[in-house]
Protein backbone atom coordinates (compact mmCIF):
# COMPACT_ATOMS: atom_id res chain seq x y z
CA UNK A 1 0.00 0.00 0.00
CA UNK A 2 1.06 3.64 -1.11
CA UNK A 3 1.62 6.22 1.94
CA UNK A 4 2.81 9.38 2.65
CA UNK A 5 4.90 9.76 5.86
CA UNK A 6 5.77 13.50 7.53
CA UNK A 7 9.78 12.55 8.84
CA UNK A 8 11.65 15.42 11.14
CA UNK A 9 15.11 14.89 10.98
CA UNK A 10 18.76 16.50 11.66
CA UNK A 11 20.30 17.13 8.01
CA UNK A 12 24.19 17.69 8.10
CA UNK A 13 25.46 19.80 4.90
CA UNK A 14 28.76 19.66 4.43
CA UNK A 15 31.11 22.90 3.77
CA UNK A 16 31.31 22.06 0.10
CA UNK A 17 27.68 22.56 -0.13
CA UNK A 18 27.46 26.01 1.35
CA UNK A 19 27.61 27.51 -1.88
CA UNK A 20 24.36 25.74 -2.76
CA UNK A 21 20.55 27.29 -2.28
CA UNK A 22 19.93 25.88 1.59
CA UNK A 23 16.77 23.89 0.00
CA UNK A 24 17.94 22.30 -2.60
CA UNK A 25 21.26 21.16 -0.68
CA UNK A 26 18.94 19.29 2.10
CA UNK A 27 16.79 18.23 -0.80
CA UNK A 28 19.75 16.56 -2.31
CA UNK A 29 21.47 14.79 1.28
CA UNK A 30 17.95 13.88 1.76
CA UNK A 31 17.27 12.25 -1.16
CA UNK A 32 20.43 10.37 -1.04
CA UNK A 33 20.17 9.21 2.37
CA UNK A 34 16.74 7.99 2.31
CA UNK A 35 15.45 7.20 -1.28
CA UNK A 36 14.93 3.68 -2.59
CA UNK A 37 16.27 2.28 1.00
CA UNK A 38 13.96 -0.19 3.01
CA UNK A 39 12.66 0.95 6.71
CA UNK A 40 10.98 -2.19 8.93
CA UNK A 41 8.29 -0.10 9.46
CA UNK A 42 7.85 2.44 6.72
CA UNK A 43 8.65 -0.11 3.89
CA UNK A 44 10.24 0.94 0.32
CA UNK A 45 10.98 4.90 0.42
CA UNK A 46 10.28 5.71 -2.87
CA UNK A 47 10.52 9.78 -2.93
CA UNK A 48 11.02 12.89 -0.82
CA UNK A 49 8.05 15.16 -1.37
CA UNK A 50 9.52 18.31 -0.31
CA UNK A 51 10.85 20.25 2.70
CA UNK A 52 7.92 21.41 4.68
CA UNK A 53 9.73 22.94 7.58
CA UNK A 54 13.52 24.00 8.61
CA UNK A 55 15.18 25.24 11.59
CA UNK A 56 18.20 26.01 12.93
CA UNK A 57 21.47 26.17 11.36
CA UNK A 58 23.28 25.16 14.14
CA UNK A 59 27.23 23.83 14.37
CA UNK A 60 28.64 21.27 16.19
CA UNK A 61 32.28 21.79 18.40
CA UNK A 62 34.80 20.49 16.06
CA UNK A 63 32.45 19.72 12.74
CA UNK A 64 32.56 22.06 10.10
CA UNK A 65 28.79 21.81 8.64
CA UNK A 66 25.79 23.34 9.66
CA UNK A 67 22.92 21.50 11.00
CA UNK A 68 19.17 22.06 10.11
CA UNK A 69 16.15 20.67 12.03
CA UNK A 70 14.32 19.46 8.74
CA UNK A 71 10.60 18.13 8.46
CA UNK A 72 10.03 16.35 5.05
CA UNK A 73 6.77 14.07 3.73
CA UNK A 74 8.23 10.63 1.96
CA UNK A 75 6.09 8.46 -0.21
CA UNK A 76 6.54 5.14 0.42
CA UNK A 77 5.35 1.24 -0.59
CA UNK A 78 4.05 -1.17 1.86
CA UNK A 79 3.37 -4.26 1.01
CA UNK A 80 0.32 -5.30 3.05
CA UNK A 81 -1.44 -8.73 4.38
CA UNK A 82 -4.11 -9.73 2.68
CA UNK A 83 -3.83 -6.76 0.46
CA UNK A 84 -5.25 -7.37 -3.24
CA UNK A 85 -3.18 -5.74 -5.72
CA UNK A 86 -3.91 -5.74 -9.79
CA UNK A 87 -0.70 -6.77 -11.53
CA UNK A 88 0.73 -7.32 -14.71
CA UNK A 89 3.12 -11.03 -14.54
CA UNK A 90 6.55 -9.76 -15.27
CA UNK A 91 8.13 -13.71 -15.54
CA UNK A 92 6.82 -17.27 -15.68
CA UNK A 93 9.33 -20.22 -14.17
CA UNK A 94 8.32 -23.71 -13.80
CA UNK A 95 7.93 -22.77 -9.92
CA UNK A 96 5.52 -20.01 -10.40
CA UNK A 97 5.12 -16.49 -11.93
CA UNK A 98 6.48 -12.83 -10.72
CA UNK A 99 3.89 -9.97 -10.59
CA UNK A 100 5.30 -6.46 -10.47
CA UNK A 101 4.90 -4.40 -7.23
CA UNK A 102 5.97 -1.08 -8.51
CA UNK A 103 9.17 -1.02 -6.50
CA UNK A 104 9.60 -4.68 -6.01
CA UNK A 105 8.24 -8.29 -7.58
CA UNK A 106 6.55 -10.60 -5.63
CA UNK A 107 5.81 -14.23 -6.29
CA UNK A 108 2.54 -16.29 -6.80
CA UNK A 109 4.06 -19.75 -6.63
CA UNK A 110 2.84 -22.61 -8.70
CA UNK A 111 0.66 -24.27 -5.62
CA UNK A 112 -1.00 -20.57 -5.85
CA UNK A 113 -2.21 -19.53 -9.00
CA UNK A 114 -5.58 -21.56 -9.11
CA UNK A 115 -7.53 -24.40 -7.18
CA UNK A 116 -6.48 -26.69 -10.45
CA UNK A 117 -3.55 -28.54 -10.67
CA UNK A 118 -0.98 -26.08 -12.57
CA UNK A 119 1.54 -27.38 -14.71
CA UNK A 120 4.41 -24.92 -16.53
CA UNK A 121 4.01 -25.45 -20.50
CA UNK A 122 8.24 -25.00 -21.22
CA UNK A 123 7.46 -24.56 -24.95
CA UNK A 124 5.62 -22.00 -24.64
CA UNK A 125 6.62 -20.28 -21.07
CA UNK A 126 2.72 -20.72 -20.06
CA UNK A 127 1.25 -22.12 -17.11
CA UNK A 128 -1.36 -24.03 -17.80
CA UNK A 129 -4.35 -25.54 -15.59
CA UNK A 130 -4.67 -29.19 -16.28
CA UNK A 131 -9.10 -29.55 -15.50
CA UNK A 132 -9.83 -25.74 -16.59
CA UNK A 133 -7.10 -24.83 -19.19
CA UNK A 134 -6.70 -21.52 -17.63
CA UNK A 135 -3.20 -20.06 -19.09
CA UNK A 136 -1.05 -17.36 -17.45
CA UNK A 137 2.10 -15.95 -19.27
CA UNK A 138 4.09 -12.81 -19.14
CA UNK A 139 2.41 -10.10 -19.74
CA UNK A 140 -1.03 -10.73 -18.44
CA UNK A 141 -2.55 -8.48 -16.24
CA UNK A 142 -3.61 -10.23 -12.81
CA UNK A 143 -5.34 -9.89 -9.56
CA UNK A 144 -3.90 -11.14 -6.77
CA UNK A 145 -3.79 -10.99 -2.83
CA UNK A 146 -0.47 -10.67 -0.63
CA UNK A 147 -0.44 -13.41 2.12
CA UNK A 148 3.36 -13.19 2.96
CA UNK A 149 5.91 -10.90 3.19
CA UNK A 150 9.84 -10.80 4.55
CA UNK A 151 10.83 -7.44 4.73
CA UNK A 152 14.81 -7.33 4.25
CA UNK A 153 17.82 -4.76 4.45
CA UNK A 154 17.14 -4.16 0.16
CA UNK A 155 14.96 -4.41 -2.03
CA UNK A 156 16.40 -7.49 -3.95
CA UNK A 157 16.79 -9.32 -0.81
CA UNK A 158 12.32 -8.68 0.50
CA UNK A 159 10.24 -11.37 -0.29
CA UNK A 160 6.61 -10.96 -1.00
CA UNK A 161 4.42 -14.23 -1.27
CA UNK A 162 1.03 -13.80 -3.58
CA UNK A 163 -2.36 -15.84 -4.34
CA UNK A 164 -4.89 -15.75 -6.80
CA UNK A 165 -6.89 -18.87 -5.78
CA UNK A 166 -9.58 -16.96 -3.85
CA UNK A 167 -12.82 -15.93 -6.17
CA UNK A 168 -12.32 -12.92 -8.50
CA UNK A 169 -8.24 -13.27 -8.49
CA UNK A 170 -6.46 -14.16 -11.45
CA UNK A 171 -7.29 -13.14 -14.95
CA UNK A 172 -10.23 -11.44 -15.52
CA UNK A 173 -11.85 -14.27 -17.79
CA UNK A 174 -11.43 -16.82 -15.01
CA UNK A 175 -14.26 -15.44 -13.43
CA UNK A 176 -16.86 -16.79 -15.82
CA UNK A 177 -18.69 -19.46 -16.02
CA UNK A 178 -18.33 -21.99 -18.54
CA UNK A 179 -22.15 -23.36 -19.71
CA UNK A 180 -22.70 -27.00 -19.75
CA UNK A 181 -20.04 -28.32 -16.97
CA UNK A 182 -22.06 -29.92 -14.95
CA UNK A 183 -22.41 -27.32 -12.14
CA UNK A 184 -18.97 -26.19 -11.91
CA UNK A 185 -17.76 -23.14 -12.72
CA UNK A 186 -14.48 -22.18 -14.15
CA UNK A 187 -12.60 -21.95 -11.58
CA UNK A 188 -14.16 -25.92 -10.69
CA UNK A 189 -15.76 -25.02 -7.43
CA UNK A 190 -19.71 -26.33 -7.50
CA UNK A 191 -21.86 -23.80 -8.65
CA UNK A 192 -24.26 -22.85 -6.14
CA UNK A 193 -27.90 -23.05 -6.88
CA UNK A 194 -30.86 -20.67 -5.54
CA UNK A 195 -32.94 -21.81 -2.92
CA UNK A 196 -36.35 -23.14 -4.36
CA UNK A 197 -39.39 -20.39 -2.47
CA UNK A 198 -42.02 -22.82 -0.41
Amino acid sequence: MYKVYTIVDAVRIPPDMFAMKREDAILQILREKYERKIDADLGVILSIQGIQHMDGGYVVPGDGAAYYDSTFGVLTYYPEINEVIESEATEVVEFGAFLSLGPMEGLVHLSQVTDDVVRFDRKSGQLVGKNTKRVLKKGDTVKARIITTSIKPTILETKVGLSMRTAGLGKDEWGHVVKGAKGKSSGGEEEKKPAKKK
